[in-house]
């Protein structure tokens, strides 16, 4: 490993070596983990999922679990051991000694408290301040993380707040009682990219502050920004340690530089992003640069929206308008990017195109003929022409069903289930995403996330679709994982000539896969063209905003 770790130090804000954890009587899945934070510096743990990232972290907060089996020759905060702690001795810890963010905010807090009570809690329990005192303290925090009205916000449960607004909340707490070692899990990844670069921001100004800063994430490109050093964690090690730009300018391991190739923002479309020869690339399926013929003006439109509004009821009984006029057409064998930010009526608009909403004005026309404004017995003869792909994959499938439930139901075979040209049928329909027949007889719950999301990508591949519908298909993936998701995408769209449309906030990906970009901000288009253009001159004041907050590699 490069770089260099320093163990004795008693003004290191953590200490840890030869950290091994594992759970029940299974092989550790920490395996002999060391490294040093100092105040004022932010160490970034990387990897992917299953690395053993997280659970290092929370061994650091006697968080690993209750089955869990912890030892290290030195675990130290401040210079003082915590091999051993249970209980009441721990919950002396936390908030004191060490805070915790992690990535979804509306889960960590507590939903039927109102925030401002939420924070005053831990002053309540560690500190001497009066009522009063926890109240000014309570709003000088939430300033201090860049909460606007922090006077209207103490009230407010954490539903009501946005996704930026829980994640600061739950980032003031955690440094209410300026605990010298903040532990960030994952803090930005499920933000709009204009969000992130907020908190991303606060980070850099917590660590400037002298706070030891722990980040864990599987976002080079966020972990460049702000990280002093970086560790890259596989299968339970460290496996590469040093600082930042050197790990991410010249990695020297194999498991860094996939990373590192793996991200796929400034990449130019058609290059793969995850090795070819690798375990996961479909058989028959090489990237030999993008193949597609140049979109022109004349080349035949397979989707077209028009004037598509959708306004939905509030509680108070007023109508918010989700999607406002939205107008584009997609042509055969090409990508439609459409990105915003959260409410920005992303969502709303692929419920549109997928007829799972009626639009309150406007139309969508499939291959030239009515789609939104007829009938769903009309529709069916063109639903197997329309696929969709979303987000929670775990979440659209039957959790009971097998693999092969799952895609003889999508092939409309169920009555031929076990067949022999059935299962050759699922056979074919998995090589085609990469995976092997293996996983037929096995449930959601049993697969990899990746895994989970290629079945989808097969699921919505089994009808011969000729339209995708992508609705944030990657967000919730590993970037090695997102990558060969992208490039497997990328290879089908190649070999069947799939024309798609591809939702996402992830500007990065969105620029990486499209042809051409629509930027949404309250429910209309500001800004469409084709993406090299819209990138590289954005000609909307917000477009310029969106694309400036894009977190790149700094290497």
């Amino acid at each position: 490993m490069n770089g260099s770790v320093v163990f004795g130090d008693s003004a290191a804000a953590v200490t840890v070596r030869n950290l091994r954890v594992g759970f029940g009587s299974a092989e550790p899945v920490v395996r002999g983990v060391s490294f040093a934070v100092a105040p004022g510096e932010c160490l970034a743990i990387v990897g992917e999922s299953g690395s053993g990232k997280s659970v290092t972290a929370r061994s650091l907060l006697g968080l690993a679990g209750t089955n869990a089996r912890v030892s290290a020759d030195r675990l130290e905060l401040g210079g003082q051991s915590v091999l051993g702690l249970a209980g009441r001795a721990w919950q002396a810890r936390r908030g004191k000694d060490v805070g915790l963010v992690l990535q979804d905010a509306l889960v960590s807090l507590d939903p039927l408290r109102p925030i401002g009570r939420e924070i005053a809690d831990s002053l309540r329990l560690h500190t001497t301040l009066g009522a009063a005192g926890r109240a000014r303290r309570v709003l000088e925090l939430l300033d201090a993380v860049g909460l606007p009205e922090p006077e209207l916000q103490v009230r407010k449960l954490s539903g009501q707040l946005s996704g930026g607004e829980r994640q600061r909340a739950l980032i003031a707490a955690a440094i209410a009682l300026n605990p010298p070692l903040l532990i960030a899990d994952e803090p930005t990844t499920a933000l709009d990219v204009t969000v992130q670069a907020q908190i991303l921001a606060l980070l850099e100004q917590i660590t400037g502050a002298g706070t030891a800063v722990l980040l864990i994430s599987h976002d080079l490109a966020v972990v460049s920004r702000v990280a002093h050093r970086v560790a890259v964690m596989y299968d339970g090690q460290l496996v590469e340690t040093g600082r930042t730009p050197e790990v991410l300018g010249s990695p020297q391991q194999e498991q860094t530089r996939r990373m590192v190739a793996a991200i796929p923002g400034d990449k130019p479309r058609g290059t793969r992003l995850s090795p070819s020869d690798g375990p996961d690339t479909p058989s028959g399926l090489t990237a030999t640069g993008d193949s597609r013929a140049e979109v022109s003006p004349e080349s035949t439109v397979v989707l077209e929206a028009i004037g598509l509004s959708k306004s939905f009821r509030r509680q108070d009984g007023t109508r918010q308008l989700a999607v406002d006029d939205v107008s584009f057409a997609l042509h055969r064998g090409s990508t439609l990017g459409i990105v915003g930010e959260s409410g920005s009526g992303k969502t709303t608009t692929a419920r549109l195109l997928l007829a799972l909403l009626a639009p309150d004005h406007g139309e969508v026309r499939v291959f030239g003929e009515p789609w939104s404004t007829t009938s769903e017995k009309t529709r069916r003869g063109l639903r197997a022409s329309v696929g969709a792909i979303y987000q929670d994959a775990l979440g659209s499938f039957d959790p009971r069903w097998s693999v092969a439930e799952i895609l003889t139901d999508a092939l409309h075979l169920r009555h031929e289930r076990g067949a022999p040209h059935t299962t050759a049928r699922l056979t074919s329909l998995l090589d085609e995403v990469g995976l092997a027949p293996t996983v037929l007889p096995r449930r959601p719950l049993e697969l990899s996330g990746g895994q989970r999301q290629r079945v989808g990508i097969a699921r919505a591949l089994a009808g011969r679709p000729e339209i995708l519908i992508c609705d944030e298909p990657v967000s919730s993936l590993d970037v090695t994982v997102q990558a060969q998701v992208l490039d497997l995408l990328d290879d089908v769209q190649r070999e069947r000539g799939l024309s798609l449309i591809f939702i996402s906030h992830d500007l990065g990906v969105v620029q990486h896969v499209s042809d051409h970009i629509a930027i949404m901000r309250d429910g209309r288009i500001v800004e469409m063209g084709p993406a090299e253009r819209v990138f590289a001159a954005p000609q909307h004041p917000y477009s310029a905003q969106l694309l400036a907050a894009v977190p790149r590699l700094r290497a």
